[in-house]
């Protein structure tokens, strides 16, 4: 045992002259790091490998004997076994990393889409479309999912989001009209027809956010950072088309979702109007004004019964 420590000391001290020279003319070829710089060449086979070697060597040098043959050749190929090994555990770590990144990111944009969430929103499951859905509802439960699929939970939340608004308009719509008036089914057309122009745009969103679902900003944008001045110029333009395909896709959800507010408050505005509409006789049997004066009259004509009798009793 001896002996193989002490020829893997001789032989890995010896290997340190080549990686160091083909190093020092490429250093990706003997630096397992990225981006590789001959500094890194400098201290991996200038001082950390020797002084692991001279330690080895040193711990082995009580027993007395000499180095061993299968040592000597175990330590020529050490370096070489080595790298590919701690490229791969590098490439491991930094995959893991990303996904932690994207994982905490998606949290984030979740836990922001829930805090940013509307009060009095009704959520929509799109596995369990509601009991009475509609062709108007069953198409918000698609584009939700295909949001969802898309992992932009923050968009998928303008599903829910109409899905409210358009659920009260149409009860509004359904107490204040009769299923027979023709004013209520030409009302009820213009109300689903809002309704689609918001699905189209969810869908339109949708499609985009789908489109560069595969593209990884933070990875383009660590690379650009860690490698920028080894990165030759075709693949810093194609990196950098990258990250502006990023901004172009959410600079025009943005302006989706600006139209959508659009469509929102024209929902909003039929609400309101909906709700103004007073088609049938109220509960009361006269008006406001009416019960009004008549109480005010009674409360005169008891007044003046008060000082009748107390008059009389005096």
């Amino acid at each position: 045992m001896l002996a193989f420590l002490q020829g893997f000391a001789l032989g890995l001290f010896v290997s340190c002259g080549p990686w160091f020279l083909a190093g020092l003319i490429n250093p990706a070829l003997a630096v397992p790091a990225e981006p590789a710089g001959r500094l890194q060449v400098i201290l991996r086979y200038w001082l950390a490998i020797p002084f692991i070697a001279f330690v080895l060597w040193l711990t082995s040098l009580w027993g007395g004997f000499g180095p061993g043959f299968l040592g000597w050749i175990a330590g020529l190929l050490a370096v070489a076994v080595e790298l590919p090994l701690e490229r791969c555990w590098r490439r491991w770590r930094a995959g893991r990393r990303d996904r932690e990144q994207r994982a905490r990111a998606e949290r984030s944009r979740a836990a922001r889409a829930a805090s940013e969430r509307e009060a009095g929103v009704t959520e929509l499951d799109p596995a369990h479309p509601p009991a009475d859905a509609d062709a108007l509802v069953d198409a918000l439960c698609r584009v939700k999912q295909r949001l969802l699929d898309a992992r932009r939970a923050d968009l998928a939340g303008h599903a829910d989001r109409l899905y409210t608004r358009y659920r009260r308009a149409l009860e509004l719509l359904r107490r204040r009209f009769d299923a027979r008036e023709v004013t209520g089914e030409r009302a009820l057309e213009l109300l689903r027809a809002v309704g689609h122009n918001g699905v189209d745009e969810l869908e339109s969103m949708a499609s985009r956010a789908a489109g560069v679902l595969g593209v990884d900003a933070q990875y383009v944008q660590r690379r650009l950072r860690a490698e920028g001045d080894t990165l030759t110029a075709e693949e810093r333009r194609a990196l950098e088309r990258r990250l502006q395909l990023v901004d172009d896709t959410e600079a025009e959800l943005r302006r989706r979702a600006g139209r959508l507010e659009t469509v929102m408050t024209a929902l909003d505005d039929a609400v309101v109007a909906l709700a103004g509409i007073e088609t049938g006789r109220g509960h009361a049997s006269v008006t406001a004004d009416r019960a009004l004066a008549d109480l005010q009259r009674f409360v005169q004509g008891a007044e003046r019964y008060q000082r009748t009798t107390e008059s009389t009793r005096e």
